[in-house]
């Protein structure tokens, strides 16, 4: 797939081939594509008043209540049509966008309505008459999302966006795939993938193996690591030591630390051997007084401890104020930047994280920046608050169905044309669903400074060809 340099938004999707290229149309901001409105003939979510998303890893799926046998009825009698679209009923491609606007939590609400805004966005700036976007507000909970389905599919959709959460995601798909329309979900938990489900998120797993990759080929070959102690952690953690193992490396010193915001300092202090070094400190100190060594003792006076730790690099996969409490307690207990690599996962890719002296110089991964960086400039422009980092996903689904949807219809969103191996060009690289229903990305490599991260090995601007190593 020849994939676009993304220099200007009109090249959004000039990277679809075999048959899923489309002409798309950057069209002005002119006016909202039809949208059908909620269940229950609610109106469409306000515009948000934007906060921080809430964590993207999300508790495993639970349990779903039996249900009643078989698929909702779809007729296309009573498939939903706003009016004064009557004669283009037949034309029309339904696409269902399932996410939490009546969730208990204000910040899922909040969250919510950003993606809302990004889907419209696209819709805007494709400006396809033909497609009709039908949200519907799912509570955040298995049994909401699962009644907005059956809803969704009663009325016509052909693809449903969304749900947001695991549990959303798996009370969702038999309902989907009883009547044969695909999913795309949100979800970053790959248990849910598959069986008509597709994942469009972040996910952890493809992060680490990209970060360990560049890495190991640029000479490290020892790792520690600190993980929350959490589910987030212990998967992040799996991952991880499989892909060190898989690229002959070794981890000297694994540790944990509570997840719930308690002290990490005794974990720090652990994964730094700050009691041994201080200790062999000590012992040094003593030697040299007895040798009557003032010069040597004089060298030694500002230090904590002696020695470096046995490793090359540390793994943090944490963000937000979490890491910005982490990250300074390793310098504290004596495990310096300059000597020892910090790595991150895309976790890191938060500007507010930028101007933390610790971070200066680590490496993580991350969708490559510029294109994102425009559509974050479009969506303050029409909705005048920056977007959470995930509402992007919301943007490139909704492109990906306008890019289908030129198909004839019975092969829009069939599994060969959402598993095209050439994928997709989005506002967060490409992308491409495997057959399994997860999702397999380009990132790159950013190293943190404080101006700004800096991409120092750039996406693939294809599948056929691997990062820069």
């Amino acid at each position: 797939m020849a994939a676009p340099t993304h220099k200007s938004p009109s090249n959004f999707m000039s990277g679809l081939k075999s048959g899923v290229r489309a002409a798309l149309v950057f069209g002005a901001l002119l006016g909202l594509s039809a949208c059908a409105g909620f269940g229950g003939g609610e109106a469409p979510p306000p515009r948000p008043v934007v906060q921080a998303p809430p964590p993207v890893i999300e508790p495993a799926p639970q349990p779903v209540p039996a249900r009643p046998a078989g698929p909702p009825t779809r007729d296309a009698g009573n498939f939903f049509t706003p009016k004064g679209m009557e004669a283009r009923a037949g034309s029309l491609v339904r696409v269902a966008l399932l996410l939490p606007f009546n969730a208990p939590r204000a910040e899922v609400r909040t969250l919510s309505n950003s993606l809302y805004n990004a889907a419209q966005l696209a819709l805007f700036e494709f400006n396809n008459p033909d497609i009709l976007l039908m949200p519907k507000a799912t509570g955040g909970s298995a049994a909401g999302a699962r009644a907005a389905a059956e809803e969704a599919i009663r009325e016509g959709a052909d693809l449903i966006i969304g749900p947001l959460f695991a549990e959303e995601v798996t009370a969702v798909a038999p309902v989907a795939q009883a009547s044969n329309v695909p999913v795309v979900a949100f979800s970053t938990d790959q248990r849910v993938a598959g069986s008509g489900v597709y994942l469009l998120s972040f996910p952890p797993d493809e992060d680490v193996f990209r970060i360990v990759d560049y890495a190991v080929t640029h000479g490290f070959t020892s790792f520690a690591a600190l993980f929350p102690q959490n589910e987030y952690g212990e998967r992040v953690g799996g991952v991880f030591r499989q892909a060190v193992a898989e690229r002959g490396s070794h981890i000297v010193a694994v540790d944990t630390y509570p997840a719930n915001g308690g002290s990490m300092n005794a974990a720090v202090e652990r994964i730094a051997n700050y009691a041994a070094r201080k200790g062999a400190l000590v012992s040094r100190r003593a030697e040299l007084k007895k040798a009557g060594d003032a010069q040597g003792l004089k060298a030694l006076e500002k230090r904590d401890t002696i020695g470096d730790v046995a490793y090359q690099a540390v793994f943090l996969p944490e963000g937000g104020q979490q890491l910005k409490a982490l990250a300074p307690l390793l310098p504290y207990y004596d495990v310096d930047p300059r000597k020892v690599k910090f790595l991150g996962t895309g976790l890191w890719d938060d500007p507010s994280l930028e101007r933390e002296p610790s971070l200066e110089g680590g490496w993580y991964p991350a969708p490559p920046p510029e294109a994102h960086a425009q559509f974050v400039t479009r969506y303050i422009r029409a909705y005048g608050g920056t977007p959470p980092r995930i509402a992007s996903l919301a943007y490139d689904a909704v492109s990906l169905t306008v890019a289908l949807s030129s198909r004839l219809e019975g092969q829009r969103f069939t599994t060969s044309a959402l598993t095209a191996p050439d994928g997709f060009a989005g506002v967060d690289g490409i992308f491409r669903f495997l057959p399994d229903g997860r999702t397999q990305r380009g990132l790159a490599i950013m190293e943190m400074h404080s101006s700004g991260p800096v991409v120092i090995d750039p996406a693939p601007a294809s599948f056929n060809v691997p990062p820069s190593l």
